[in-house]
């Protein structure tokens, strides 16, 4: 696999720019879910139609669509968004969201379900695939990070990288584009991405005008000036992330608390406490969520069977298996395979579910 890690103003266009059946018009759909941060919506669309009001009507220009699988979206704030089916187009930008240290992550990508099965398709019919800040955990839920170097948030790196061990996360990096994925960093880490879109379709006196009238900062190359460790998970949480991480990469392996805590060099009731303390829930409760959400992922893209799937993620009783997963989901998984296994295309109900 080749593949490239780019700071801002390094984002190769060969992975993003591809011919429209309109002269130079670069094809851009924004994926909008609910409660996404409506202006990351927005943001990259307006920075564009400044931009392609500046380069003329006569140079290559943007199309930029609003598309969601679903029939109404309402994004933070309360902004009620005006969306299209889903469609081919030549780029697919996926915003971010607010996501809180007290958030169920698990829970808010439960429901983003269409989205994510959306952004897979996507990405196997060619598309390239963007996402904006903390939208690289739909990229990664959709299964586009592995195996690929990527950044987001400085804030959620670790996190984005203990749910997703086959990435490569660079936390330091404003953008990042591997094999036609490309994801970026904090918020306004949009604009470090559309102003090299800009610059690639529209040339560099146009980006430089759009920069100058818009005062965005064409020129940074790193997040890492931003960074505030106060801010940053506290250091009490190493043991937790470590043990997390072993359940994460062991999910097919019985459930062995002795074992487990032998591996960390101390005793059950100090795993468990330890454990409580730094996260508010025992490591079986991780590991069960963490099972759930692999078994979400094969079930929507693998037609391995129920019996299958649970035993991938550590269930050789899938009676066992399906009562744990509709406790997590609130579908049997034979149900939630018929509810999200859909193309791009597929149109879906009011709501989405």
């Amino acid at each position: 696999m080749v593949e490239t890690t780019r700071q801002a103003g390094e984002i190769a266009a060969a992975d993003l720019v591809r011919a429209d059946a309109d002269p130079g018009a670069l094809r851009i759909g924004i994926l909008a879910y609910p409660d996404c941060f409506a202006s990351e919506v927005f943001g990259v669309p307006d920075l564009l139609t400044m931009a392609g009001h500046i380069a003329g009507p006569d140079a290559p220009g943007y199309r930029v669509t609003v598309v969601s699988p679903r029939r109404r979206v309402t994004a933070s704030g309360g902004a009620v968004l005006d969306v299209r089916p889903l469609r081919e187009v030549d780029v697919l930008v996926v915003p971010g969201f607010e996501l809180r240290p007290d958030a169920d992550l698990d829970e808010r990508l439960a429901r983003l379900t269409p989205e994510i099965a959306a952004i897979r398709a996507q990405a196997a019919s060619g598309t390239a695939v963007v996402s904006l800040c903390v939208g690289a955990f739909l990229l990664a839920e959709a299964g586009l990070l592995d195996g690929r170097r990527a950044t987001t948030s400085w804030l959620h790196a670790g996190e984005l990288a203990r749910r997703c061990p086959e990435a490569d996360v660079r936390p330091e990096h404003l953008v990042v584009t591997d094999s036609g994925v490309t994801t970026t960093a904090a918020f306004s880490a949009m604009y470090d991405f559309a102003m090299d879109l800009i610059r690639r379709h529209s040339g560099a006196r146009v980006a430089r005008t759009t920069a100058r009238l818009t005062l965005v900062d064409d020129a940074r190359t790193s997040q890492t000036p931003y960074v505030d460790p106060r801010l940053l998970p506290q250091p009490g949480r190493e043991f937790s992330q470590r043990v997390m991480r072993r359940l994460d990469q062991n999910l097919a392996e019985p459930y062995d608390l002795a074992a487990l805590a032998d591996a960390f060099r101390v005793s059950t009731r100090t795993l468990l406490r330890r454990f409580a303390e730094e996260t508010g829930r025992s490591p079986l409760a991780h590991l069960q969520a963490s099972r759930v959400r692999r078994a979400r992922h094969l079930l929507e893209t693998t037609d391995r069977t129920v019996a299958a799937v649970a035993a991938a993620v550590g269930y050789q009783d899938p009676g066992t298996f399906a009562t744990l997963f509709a406790r997590h989901t609130g579908h049997r998984p034979s149900a939630h395979r018929t509810a999200f296994r859909r193309t791009a295309g597929t149109p879906a109900p009011d709501g989405g579910v």
